[in-house]
């Protein structure tokens, strides 16, 4: 993966917000840009390039930027660009429409298009996703209606697209130049479902992206239930209305089995609550039941067998090495690793 990062910072104040309308015009679109801290401005924007889809992490002062027809004549890169709010205001205009967006708020606009943006109320911050808009299945008169406008982000698809973008922005340096063009993949799926969905067009989706999609959908309901002994491959094809045959195809699709996957994924959970010294006196059984383990010596095994040592061995040497003058240990044989999402590479 690839990593683009620049600044204003380092220069003389003078220079800073010239020099930040030069960069974002090379890197993303050129645009009129105005601001009335042009003395004082400041701003950061790392570029994480995915393939065909680049992620943009970003914060500045609040100013002002407009995409008018002359200077689309002059450069258009014909993207999709979502922006996902995480502190801050903007006040968004396109295609005759017009919403203020706060933070986890979602929206998306059309590099072809004229724009207007004004961001108030503070500096805002937060993660941009682009995208080729020749890459989106959906029809483009139809995302027409969306520009500008605020788009779900709390739950069911725009959740998955938002918590993959926070994670990938804050996981910096944890992925390989081989994941890009599969994690693009993936942001490229969600991104077309999230916007067929929101314009009722789930029927112009190929079936590789509705698989990516349900099998993201599947894995994050799986994370939110782990404490539930109950989790079954049964209750988790039900609350997709899919079959169970068809849950665990999705699955071996992937070189994994559904129990696998819930197993390895409460593994996980209780090793990190097993470093954690807040809760050195909570006995083992105690910290397995929280994460879906029945059976104290059910979960014994399992961890062992992931590990490499008894979970009460592991918590020992966890709580040694982080005590204060400890030299750090690592508690995990060299080659135990965290299993991997359905649809992307472990970032943990």
């Amino acid at each position: 993966m690839i990593e683009t990062v620049f600044r204003c910072e380092d220069l003389p104040r003078a220079e800073r917000f010239d020099f930040w309308r030069e960069q974002m015009a090379q890197l993303m679109a050129p645009m009129e840009m105005s601001s009335d801290h042009t003395r004082d401005f400041w701003g950061e924007v790392r570029i994480l390039d995915f393939g065909a889809a680049s992620v943009w992490p970003t914060t500045f002062r609040e100013m002002n930027f407009r995409r008018t027809p002359k200077l689309i004549r002059q450069s258009d890169p014909e993207l999709y660009h979502f922006s996902f709010i995480l502190e801050g205001n903007l006040q968004v205009s396109q295609s005759r429409q017009e919403a203020a967006h706060s933070a986890q708020g979602l929206y998306v606009v059309d590099t072809s298009r004229p724009f207007d943006c004004l961001a108030f109320g503070g500096p805002p911050g937060g993660v941009g996703l682009e995208i080729p808009k020749a890459l989106i299945p959906v029809p483009h008169d139809r995302i027409d209606r969306l520009l500008a406008r605020p788009i779900p982000a709390r739950d069911g698809v725009g959740a998955l697209l938002t918590g993959f973008l926070a994670r990938l922005a804050a996981d910096r340096g944890s992925y390989g130049p081989s994941d890009g063009p599969r994690l693009g993949t993936v942001l490229i799926d969600l991104a077309a479902a999230l916007l067929a969905q929101a314009v009722e067009a789930d029927d112009t989706l190929p079936p590789e992206t509705h698989r990516h999609t349900l099998a993201l959908r599947v894995q994050s309901f799986i994370q939110r239930n782990l404490s539930d002994p109950r989790l079954s491959p049964a209750t988790i094809a039900a609350a997709h209305h899919i079959s169970v045959g068809y849950l665990h195809r999705l699955f071996r699709a992937r070189d994994t089995t559904v129990s696998a996957w819930i197993r390895q994924q409460r593994l996980d959970r209780v090793r990190r609550d097993l470093t954690d010294p807040g809760l050195h006196t909570v006995p083992l059984h105690e910290l397995a039941a929280r994460w879906g383990f029945a059976h104290p010596a059910v979960f014994s095994r399992a961890f062992r067998a992931a590990y490499g040592m008894p979970p009460s061995d592991y918590r020992r040497l966890a709580l040694a090495s982080s005590a204060p003058g400890a030299t750090p240990r690592r508690p995990v044989r060299t080659d135990s690793r965290p299993s991997a999402p359905l649809t992307a590479p472990a970032t943990s």
